[in-house]
This record gives C-alpha cells, sequence and structure tokens, in this order.
C-alpha cells in the first residue's frame, strides 16, 4: 500500500513536469513583446540550463527546483528527504537498543527488557532469540531506508534536470500534437488516430 502512494506520487510528479512544458506564455507577455518592434516572445535557448540545475540539485537537495523556480516543490523534496532520513535514525536506534540488551544479558547483567519483580526475580520481556530479531529487523529496515534516502536524492536531481530541460521545449502554435478523428467515406466508419501537425 505504501509503495502505491509513492508511485502515484512520482507519476503525479512526472505529470506536472510534462504539463509545464505545455503552458502557454501569460497574455500580458504576449502583448509587451508584440508593442517592442522586433523584439522576440520567447526566451533564448540556453542548452546548460538542465546541467545547471542537476548540479544546484546535487549540491543542495531542492536548490535544483530553485534554480528553475518551482518553489513550491521544495516541501515536497524535504518532506521526502526528511521522513527517510528520520527512519534510518529511528530504524539504527532501535536496531542498537536491542544489540546492547542482548549483551547486557550476555554479561549476566539487567538489561532494558527485564523486570524486576518485588520478590526479587525477573522477567524478561523478550527473549534472547527476540531480541537477536529485533536488532536483525530494524537493521534492514535502516538499510531499506538508506536506500530509500538515495533514491529520493537522485530523483530530485533528475526532476530538477527534466523540468528544466522541458521547460525550454518549444511549444509553438505551429507545432502541434494530439488526437485526430477521420470519417472514412468508403467504409462508413470513424478511423482514430494521433496526429502530428508542423505549420511552415
Amino acid at each position: 500500500m505504501q509503495s502505491n502512494k509513492y508511485l502515484l506520487l512520482v507519476f503525479l510528479l512526472c505529470f506536472y513536469a510534462f504539463a509545464k512544458a505545455q503552458q502557454d506564455a501569460p497574455a500580458e507577455a504576449i502583448i509587451d513583446a508584440d508593442k517592442v518592434e522586433g523584439a522576440s516572445s520567447k526566451e533564448p535557448y540556453d542548452p546548460l540550463r538542465p546541467a545547471k540545475a542537476a548540479f544546484y540539485g546535487a549540491v543542495l537537495p531542492g536548490l535544483g527546483q530553485i534554480y528553475n523556480k518551482d518553489y513550491w516543490k521544495l516541501p515536497l523534496v524535504y518532506g521526502a528527504l526528511g521522513s527517510t532520513i528520520y527512519g534510518v535514525s529511528f530504524n539504527g536506534n532501535q536496531s542498537e537498543r536491542f544489540r546492547t540488551a542482548f549483551k547486557e544479558r550476555l554479561a549476566g547483567r539487567i538489561d532494558e527488557f527485564t523486570t524486576i519483580n518485588e520478590d526479587g526475580t525477573t522477567t524478561e520481556i523478550f527473549s534472547d532469540d527476540a531480541l537477536l530479531n529485533g536488532q536483525e529487523q530494524f537493521r534492514k529496515r535502516r538499510d531499506l531506508f538508506i536506500l530509500v534516502s538515495a533514491g529520493v536524492y537522485i530523483l530530485q536531481i533528475i526532476e530538477a534536470n527534466v523540468d528544466a530541460h522541458l521547460s525550454q521545449y518549444d511549444v509553438d502554435d505551429d507545432l502541434t500534437f494530439g488526437p485526430a478523428l477521420y470519417f472514412d467515406d468508403l467504409g462508413q466508419t470513424m478511423n482514430y488516430g494521433l496526429s502530428f501537425n508542423y505549420k511552415f
């Protein structure tokens, strides 16, 4: 269930990146550019922009999104990284607790999972095998969260690079791609397809 939520989040982020490339320029910008004789409404293409965004994202997570002026993505980046780093820390501490308790028990001392009764006897909450299993399970979870943290770090670099690339993508009205319906007069049927149009 958790993996489905992460896949949905990744899909939505990718969908936003592709949809952003299709946004039209604001009407005010077009009007102002038309007022100035010989001015172009398009910014010049910068081939290094995607590389710069990826570099900034690698130096500091979220800096690539700031470079792309996508400030709303910062809480997503830091929320994902913060939660995975918290998972690493929490599971590492729990694994260490179980490891320390097992070592104390082997040395014959009272560990934190052993209670002393009123009559002086002790009650062990976890057996020796349970302490070993707990230590191993938390260690595996910690390692998994380390991998997820690295994945989130790499994903935000890729997202900054792709977003910087798509923000410069040519979406002129002369270039269109979309669904097309054609009626076949001979067979009296409707044909479906995709149409790629370029106006000279």
